[in-house]
């Protein structure tokens, strides 16, 4: 399933082709998927392909087309702090993207049917938490997975807000899946081939909505001996009570975010429909990249509106404006620094920094509390 989009030569242009596609609409959508790259979830031999709109399999593992996970997060109407429950979460793609938005004091798990996908999923998650700079532009839910087949999942275990179905469901498998659900809550799926949102609206009141059509394999049916009692699969505790010190960790973080960072909405562009000329932009303005001190980071920026045929014609283009603004210098000045940066039409690119670790650096602490604050996260 996928090919719905064009490919991109990296993340942000895969990005771009799914906003300019309408796969992705919202802001908060559009940044979860620009922290994570989509190609570090793949073996190393199979990267070239990441960027295209298309699923991937390789033994047990398996990814998604783009498009359709675009499609799950905008159904999902995400919001931090809330619980989320991916049945078949795989390589942990989508939980990592969801963390992202759920923030500290959210719930996210997983339940996943291949031990030797779960240890995957844990590999990539720890790769993100120790060497991406995303993981510093967010506050982070971290997934928890436990094996076991989604069908089997104990009763007493607590419902939740948001729950995401991988594989196909049938219809005589639809009440179990609502009986997952919180009132109030929303629970995405593949229902004999459409993916489905359902919205519980009350104790016994449901309302559902087709999104697109797709294709799935089915979920996989428990299997025992005619002698054997089924297995509950346990869910991890929904509510754990925080220590004092992890919640200071996220308190000084968040308030050193907000002087790095500052507040404000984020500014607005349009997407460009040459290839070329859009590559061209991105060089240019550096958007969720943190440049140098003198910077003010932003995030991804938010696209202008869009036709209601997705199509625009080229003078409804316009250029991006400047997404970085230089402290203490006015605008003619960054101008003319931004021309006298390009040499022979290449933009020259500063080393990114990590203002946020940089400000915990330099605080007057011990060097173990610094590498707790940084979550022991390599440089």
């Amino acid at each position: 399933m996928g090919g719905a989009v064009s490919a991109g030569e990296d993340n942000d242009e895969l990005i771009d082709n799914l906003k300019e596609a309408q796969y992705i609409r919202s802001d908060l959508v559009e940044q979860a998927f620009r922290a994570i790259d989509r190609a570090d979830y793949y073996l190393e031999e199979f990267r070239d392909s990441a960027y295209k709109d298309l699923a991937w399999r390789h033994g047990n593992i398996h990814l998604s087309a783009p498009c359709i996970y675009s499609e799950v997060m905008e159904a999902l109407d995400l919001q931090p702090g809330l619980s989320f429950l991916n049945l078949g979460s795989g390589t942990g793609y989508l939980s990592t993207m969801v963390g992202l938005i759920l923030g500290p004091f959210g719930v996210n798990h997983g339940v996943e049917l291949h031990q030797d996908v779960i240890e995957y999923a844990y590999q990539k998650l720890e790769f993100f938490i120790k060497t991406s700079d995303s993981f510093d532009r967010f506050e982070f839910c971290e997934p928890c997975f436990v094996m076991g087949n989604c069908l089997e999942i104990a009763p007493e275990s607590g419902q939740y807000d948001r729950v995401y179905c991988g594989a196909g469901v049938q219809q005589e498998q639809e009440d179990y899946m609502k009986n997952l659900l919180k009132v109030e809550g929303i629970l995405v799926l593949p229902l004999e081939e459409k993916l489905t949102k359902i919205t519980r609206t009350g104790y016994n009141s449901w309302e559902t909505k087709n999104i697109i059509a797709v294709s799935f394999a089915p979920l996989v049916l428990p299997k025992h001996r005619d002698s054997s009692k089924p297995k509950a699969v346990p869910l991890p505790t929904m509510f754990e009570v925080r220590t004092l010190q992890d919640l200071a960790r996220i308190s000084i973080r968040l308030t050193l975010k907000k002087t790095v960072v500052g507040p404000g909405p984020l500014p607005r562009r349009r997407l460009a429909h040459n290839g070329e000329q859009l590559r061209q932009r991105r060089a240019q303005h550096c958007g969720s990249t943190l440049r140098s001190n003198r910077y003010v980071f932003m995030s991804r920026l938010i696209p202008g509106p869009m036709d209601d045929n997705n199509n625009r014609s080229d003078t409804e283009e316009e250029e991006e404006e400047g997404n970085c603004r230089i402290l203490g210098e006015p605008e003619e000045e960054q101008e003319e620094e931004g021309e006298e940066s390009r040499e022979g039409g290449a933009l020259l690119h500063e080393a990114p920094v990590n203002l946020l670790r940089e400000r915990i650096l330099g605080l007057p602490l011990p060097e173990p509390l610094k590498m707790y604050m940084l979550h022991y996260r390599e440089k």
